[in-house]
């Protein structure tokens, strides 16, 4: 008997073929891996515009915690005062009320007296404390908006981490979507493969030989 004429007569032999080809791959490309490649190449083209933001905010939360840390414990009013010089003011306040305080003293006749010493000296004192307490609240001040600043940066920072994150969390949602579309195309594949081979099968034993 010749074989070769049969099969090559034989009703469904193609469908045979074209299913055994569609088990082994030869249905065409899944088209699910094209958006794969697509959502694979965003976190690389996108982490180079966030990567500034986050770098900025880590460096920034890390001055922050020391920041206050140190202004907790009291070290930043003494950094700060280690700096203190006399306003520009200050001298002449000083001599003003030292010639009003020496005119008052004169004309009740305790000019140089002890009491007129003493008294003097409170001005001096009360006035270098307030200069003191004028500057401290000013340097304050400045530091508060270096701080507030800071934050801001910290801030973004932490937009960026999670606007980066979101993204990531996205894109990891499409591409189980796309691995799903791209296993249920497969089990069509192989469905529609199989269903050509028991098809052919069906055609070759039934057209008889």
């Amino acid at each position: 008997m010749d074989f070769s004429s049969i099969f090559k007569n034989a009703p469904g032999i193609g469908g045979l073929a074209t299913g055994i080809a569609g088990l082994f791959g030869a249905g065409g490309k899944n088209p699910a891996n094209a958006g794969m490649n697509y959502l694979n190449q965003i976190p690389g083209q996108t982490q180079p515009y966030y990567q500034p933001y986050m770098d900025a905010g880590k460096g920034a939360l890390s001055d922050l915690q020391n920041q206050y840390k140190d202004l907790l414990g009291g070290g930043v009013q003494n950094k700060l005062g280690e700096s203190y010089k006399e306003s520009p003011g200050y001298q002449f306040a000083l001599k003003q009320a030292l010639n009003a305080s020496n005119n008052a003293h004169a004309a009740g006749g305790q000019l140089g007296i002890p009491a007129h010493e003493q008294a003097n000296m409170g001005i001096a004192q009360g006035l270098a404390s307030q200069d003191y307490n004028n500057y401290i609240k000013n340097q304050l001040g400045l530091y508060s908006e270096g701080l507030q600043g800071e934050q801001g940066i910290n801030q973004m920072g932490y937009n960026a981490n999670t606007g980066f994150a979101d993204l990531l969390g996205n894109v990891g949602s499409a591409k189980a979507q796309y691995g799903a579309a791209g296993q249920d195309w497969k089990n069509q594949q192989n469905k529609d493969a199989w269903s050509n081979i028991f098809g052919a099968l069906g055609s070759f034993f039934g057209g008889g030989l």
